[in-house]
């Protein structure tokens, strides 16, 4: 009977510690289309969002991002990682904390003066920087692709041009 005890909360504990893990894991949060809120009792790990805006009340203890959309610190919010926006604007309102670096491509970064950051703050403003970031690497692979193929074709035309020698 007591080996029965045993094996059960032996059980019973693995089973509550896989459990926790998911739990601890569930905190981060990914979002497309929708905007996400992290309201001020909340507790979240990583939050990004494709294509939509985070407004955040509450903790965060990863990093933030967004693409193609705006992220909201407000009074009393407390962000453990980074925030980066790509395509958006970040605004920290006063009494904003952030542990680490902020920057913003191809938007602002608004902060008042009673926010804090303890990283670098850093915003690259304008569609040019999205565009140079995506398009120029794109048009690069796109020369080295055109180069291949015409090389390649420029060998068949020599290979087929020659014909062997009559005996």
């Amino acid at each position: 009977m007591l080996v029965f005890r045993y094996v059960a909360f032996t059980l019973m504990l693995l089973g509550s510690s896989g459990m926790l893990a998911r739990a601890d894991a569930n905190r981060d949060r990914f979002q497309t289309g929708r905007d996400i809120r992290v309201e001020a009792d909340d507790r979240v790990g990583d939050v990004m969002c494709l294509n939509c805006s985070i407004y955040i009340r509450g903790q965060a203890s990863g990093d933030i991002l967004t693409i193609h959309g705006n992220v909201v610190v407000y009074e009393g919010a407390q962000i453990g990682g980074d925030i980066a926006s790509l395509a958006g604007n970040v605004r920290l309102e006063t009494g904003a904390q952030v542990g680490g670096d902020v920057a913003s491509i191809g938007g602002a970064v608004r902060r008042d003066s009673g926010a804090r950051v303890g990283g670098d703050v850093s915003s690259m403003p304008g569609s040019g920087w999205a565009l140079a970031i995506f398009v120029l690497p794109l048009l690069f692979l796109g020369g080295i692709v055109a180069l291949i193929i015409w090389l390649v074709q420029r060998n068949r035309r020599t290979t087929q041009g020659v014909r062997p020698l009559a005996a």
